[in-house]
């Protein structure tokens, strides 16, 4: 399951994607715009900037604003970078111990190919997909 981190960390790359103009978006306009505590946001703009998704300016006139272009960030990427990963089981997380089971684990293959999809389908949308009226989703409000 998504977390809220995960699905607010995409309502903020939608906003700064829709309202780039070059310059730097104050965090409190995007937590007015997405209805989102400025606190709850303070948690969640850092790890966009350590990951170099987003860039930030402190003072007057700062604010924040994507590093990459829309259409090359994608939704898997920022996903595994606020969930951690997306496997389904834990088995399959990155850095797991080799289960014991695995050689006789009958739902094995089925839990490999439901993470394969998951992380095929959200490595295929992208945050200018997100901005598509009525393509991905009718909004984003997710």
């Amino acid at each position: 399951m998504i977390s809220t981190r995960g699905r607010y960390a995409l309502r903020v790359l939608i906003d700064l994607a829709e309202h780039r103009n070059g310059g730097y978006i104050p965090m409190k306009d995007i937590a007015d715009r997405q209805d989102i505590s400025l606190k709850y946001l303070e948690r969640i703009v850092p790890v966009l900037t350590q990951s170099a998704l987003i860039e930030g300016v402190h003072g007057k006139g700062g604010g924040y604003r994507l590093v990459k272009a829309p259409e090359d960030c994608r939704v898997g990427d920022v996903l595994r970078l606020t969930e951690g990963d997306l496997a389904p089981v834990a088995c399959l997380a990155p850095g797991a111990k080799p289960c014991a089971r695995a050689a006789e684990c009958r739902t094995l293959a089925m839990w490999q190919k439901f993470n394969a999809l998951i992380n095929d389908y959200f490595d295929g949308i992208t945050i200018a997909d997100l901005m598509k009226k009525g393509d991905i989703a009718d909004n984003y409000v997710i």
